[in-house]
This record gives C-alpha cells, structure tokens and sequence, in this order.
C-alpha cells in the first residue's frame, strides 16, 4: 500500500507496458486519473477515469488534469521518440514538441526535463513512479533463490560498469556481459531488442538453458530525469533473458524498477536465474 500522499489527485500519464497498470492498481483507492497515451499499450483501464490523448496534444493532456481536479503526476510506461510528422499537436504541443525534439540533440534527458518544466509551470507536481509506489525500486540484496557464482559476480560488476559508463554519454540504460566480453549495450531499440539480438550470436559466446551464462545490468544515468525514465524489468525482460541463455539479472539499489515483482521473481526462479540489487557505489 503505498503512503499517504501529499496531493490531492494523481494524474498517471501511461505509456506502454505493465507499469501503468500496477501503479494504477495499487493507487485505486485514491482515485487517481488516467491519461493514455495514443498508440502505446492496449489497456483501456476499466474502473479508473481516464481519457486517451495524443503525445502531441499537451494543451488536451493540461486540460484533462485540470479539469480531472489533478495537483501531482507520475509518467509510466515507455514511449518513444515520435515521428514528428505523425504527431496530432494541437497548440500548446505545436511550442512544446519542436522544443523538445531539439534539446534531444543533447540526449534523451534533455527532452524529459523540458517536459517536466512545461508541466510544472502548469502547477502539477511530477512525481517519480518510485516515489508513487517505494516497492517498485528494492534496497540492495539478493531476490531470488539462487546466487551467482564468482564467475557471474566478475559479469555483474564489468556489466554495471559498462552500463553506467553507457550512461554518461547517455547511450543506453543496459549492458549485456558474459565471461568478461560485452555481448550487447543497449541504445534506442530498447532493452527487449537488445536482448534479442543475442539470440541470433554464435553459440560459444552465449549462454542456453542449460548452461547459462552471462548477466544483464541495468543502471540509471548519471545524469538522469529519475521520475520519468528509470530503468525496469518486467515479465518480458526475464522471458528474453531465459530465451538469451543468461544466468541472471543486476540492478542498481534505489535505481530500477521492477514490474510486477513476485512474478518476476518466482518467473526467475523457475528459469534457474538470479536477480541481485547492488549497492549504487557496488
């Protein structure tokens, strides 16, 4: 359950995947307002008020909130960067978007900050996913019922490394690394695609059900807007991670979300991975 809030209604700006939908969930109680994003998940959120806008129609989207009684906001689910030409803009997003497409020649946390302050500046409080629910982003620890062996801690911390230095020049938020070599850095595709690039790499270098090996990191960006995009694992990230033969999953204390956590875990134990939370100075 999460704690009491210091607003009066939660907006939820909600994108694709599952994150959405467990924030919702655990928020019933409190009423919060849904705004769906157009063309990003499938769920229609039976139950919760909600309206489904355009990326492009910030105008709609303040207005929605307002109307909705909204004073704080929380953005969850992915999306990502919009063809410019297939945006539905309406006024206020003909200003907002051409100004964040242009701050993103400085990276991905360029666009994000924009987007706060535009929302900010309208009198909403935006609050990060984790700050919503704390349960989403565990302390440091080991989650699952099996550990890694020394092989797998030497792969966890050059993952977490590599993912971490990925971040300073705001590449990606994930690295795949098995026995030293890096199999994958995760960029605009995504961290699913990533993922499955590894499949189709030779046999010697990868991992099988089997015989897993390698590990896959994920970390925030040094510099990084943590209450829109930190980085999240979910029941697709372990179905890919079995599929790519790794041994287990590192996340960063404090610094990733986990979707749909129990699941997950009993999904990573049935698989025969482990899931470890590191210390952010680990």
């Amino acid at each position: 359950m999460p704690d009491q809030p210091q607003w009066t209604r939660l907006g939820i700006i909600a994108g694709g995947g599952d994150l959405p939908v467990e924030i919702a969930n655990a928020m019933a109680g409190m009423n919060p307002f849904i705004v769906r994003v157009k063309g990003f998940g499938t769920d229609t959120f039976v139950g919760f008020e909600s309206v489904e806008k355009s990326i492009g129609q910030i105008g709609g989207i303040l207005k929605a909130l307002k109307t909705a009684g909204c004073d704080a906001l929380c953005f969850a689910g992915y999306v990502t960067r919009p063809d410019i030409k297939d945006l539905q803009m309406d006024a206020r997003g003909l200003v907002l978007v051409p100004k964040a497409l242009a701050a993103g020649r400085k990276g991905d946390d360029a666009i994000l900050r924009v987007v706060i302050e535009e929302f900010e500046q309208a009198g909403l409080t935006v609050i990060g996913a984790n700050e919503v629910l704390k349960s989403l982003a565990p302390g440091a620890g080991l989650l699952t019922a099996l550990s890694p062996s020394q092989g797998d801690r030497a792969d966890i911390a050059k993952a977490l490394l590599t993912a971490r230095h990925m971040g300073e020049i705001d590449i990606g938020q994930a690295a795949v690394i098995a026995h030293g070599v890096v199999l994958a850095v995760e960029a605009q595709e995504g961290t699913n695609a990533m993922l499955d690039r590894i499949t189709d790499l030779p046999a010697h270098l990868r991992g099988a059900a089997g015989e897993r090996l390698g590990v896959l990191a994920k970390t925030p960006k040094p510099i990084q807007e943590r209450r829109i995009d930190l980085p999240t694992i979910g029941l697709e990230t372990v179905e890919r991670c079995d599929r790519a033969g790794l041994a287990g999953i590192a996340l960063e204390a404090g610094g990733a979300l986990i979707v749909n956590r129990e699941a997950v875990v009993a999904a990573l134990d049935a698989a025969g991975m482990f899931l470890i939370i590191e210390d952010a100075h680990a």
